[in-house]
């Protein structure tokens, strides 16, 4: 495709007058602490609805919120001309909690440029995804190439559990030709890409008891197991001395063929000094396209607290993300198969599942996919990589399925230092620009292409 088909300098010329305004624009929604889990107060949630709402009603949508059991989502509409293919435009508008403000070198709620990033929790993930959705409108201003559909959700960081109620009841307002899904990442700096593979989650809860109640340790230690060594011992067995996972059947997909090394992954990762890398194989399928299992969290007295007691019940949450071609739930019982036969000394182990995701895996092939890489190139001067990422977002896999027909364009505003859920989560502002210019150009990109 050539770039005679739009005017490429009269968008990047346009949008360089836009970026002031988006900037103030994503500045006042990263304000608003948009923490949809349930410890938060959740009027900051439906006051960021509003907020997304009313950015998208003064360009000229038809804006409104809307629920389906959970959190408060945003869906707009804006017609293009007659016969003109329909985009959906995809981000979320709920932000993870802060943590530790200490940790933070600014206000997680109040933006902070440094060294040409934007710091704040919400910036990048997925505020600057709204924020690059209305910037590619605005380029085009009353002009639009094609009927433009935002869907913004507010619950994406809690797990979308209301997202398929949400799709049946709003599912053909959101009927379209292609689907961008603003929520991942790029490859580099000046290095952009769309995310082809994804790896499903599996979040398990297990409980090891080997007491009916806690007894004195000097008096009954050496010969009755207490449940928290146990429960230690049993999570010991999922991998082997070298951090290959080992539980057995789970499935191992291909990644991409990038080059992508140690010194970038110790690099990118914050890996210390000395500590080594775990697993087997090339990296990127560690990462994107294998099973991992990762201990998240234990239930057990603490360190300040604890007495000379042998514990009689421990339990632990286990995340396990699984290669994209995976079926959750036999990825599960795989796993609970696996450590219930290795209950150690007898212990009682009870595995429950917690939270489910499905990978997902495109054919990144045909006329929108080839728009989308000419989008890209329109931006950065080059075309992107595929790429795989490691994190599981469950909603592609939902909209996948709902709608089968729709190219799913998978892109995101982040870069490998984001830090996105982590402490001084930002935004590289320079290529959120070319984030902007790659969607206004994708937009008309797709309205030339040849009609069925």
């Amino acid at each position: 495709m050539s770039t005679d088909v739009i005017d490429l300098d009269q968008l990047r010329a346009r949008l360089s007058e836009l970026m002031p305004d988006i900037r103030r624009d994503l500045e006042a929604l990263t304000r608003i602490p948009s923490v949809s889990l349930d410890a938060f107060d959740q009027a900051e949630v439906e006051r960021s609805a509003e907020a997304t709402a009313a950015l998208f009603t003064a360009e000229g949508f038809d804006a409104e919120i809307v629920r389906a059991g959970g959190r408060p989502a945003v869906i707009a509409r804006k017609e293009g001309p007659a016969g003109a293919p329909t985009v959906l435009l995809y981000a979320h508008h709920d932000v993870q909690p802060p943590g530790s403000e200490e940790l933070w070198e600014s206000s997680p709620f109040e933006p902070t440029e440094r060294d040409g990033r934007l710091y704040g929790r919400g910036a990048a993930d997925d505020k600057a995804g709204i924020m690059a959705h209305l910037a590619a409108v605005r380029a085009h201003g009353d002009d639009l190439p094609v009927t433009v559909v935002v869907f913004v959700e507010g619950e994406e960081e809690i797990g979308s559990e209301s997202l398929p109620a949400t799709l049946a009841a709003y599912g053909d307002r959101l009927q379209a030709d292609a689907i961008v899904l603003a929520d991942s990442t790029n490859w580099a700096i000046g290095e952009p890409a769309l995310t082809t593979t994804l790896r499903g989650l599996i979040r398990a809860v297990v409980t090891v008891s080997t007491l009916s109640h806690g007894i004195h340790s000097g008096m009954f230690g050496g010969a009755v197991p207490d449940a928290l060594t146990a429960l230690i011992k049993l999570l010991a067995t999922l991998h082997t001395d070298d951090g290959e996972v080992a539980v057995t059947g789970l499935a191992a997909d291909s990644a991409s063929e990038l080059p992508y090394d140690e010194p970038r992954l110790r690099a990118e990762s914050g890996l210390l000094d000395g500590v080594e890398l775990i697993g087997r194989g090339p990296l990127l399928e560690r990462i994107w396209a294998k099973p991992s299992l990762t201990t998240i969290g234990i239930d057990a007295p603490t360190v300040d607290t604890a007495s000379n007691t042998l514990v009689p019940s421990a339990r632990a949450k286990i995340s396990m993300r699984i290669a994209p071609s995976q079926e959750p739930m036999e990825a599960f019982e795989i796993l609970k198969d696996f450590l219930l036969d290795r209950a150690p000394w007898g212990a009682h182990v009870e595995v429950a599942l917690d939270d489910q995701g499905a990978g997902f895996a495109a054919d990144a092939t045909g006329p929108m996919y080839d728009a989308a890489r000419t989008a890209f190139a329109d931006a950065w001067g080059h075309p992107p990589v595929d790429i795989g990422v490691g994190g599981s977002i469950p909603f592609v896999a939902a909209f996948a399925e709902r709608f089968p027909d729709a190219a799913l364009l998978v892109t995101g505003v982040e870069d490998p230092d984001t830090r996105a859920h982590g402490a001084n989560e930002s935004l590289h502002l320079g290529e959120f620009e070319k984030v902007c210019l790659a969607e206004a150009a994708l937009l008309a990109r797709i309205a030339a292409l040849p009609r069925p």
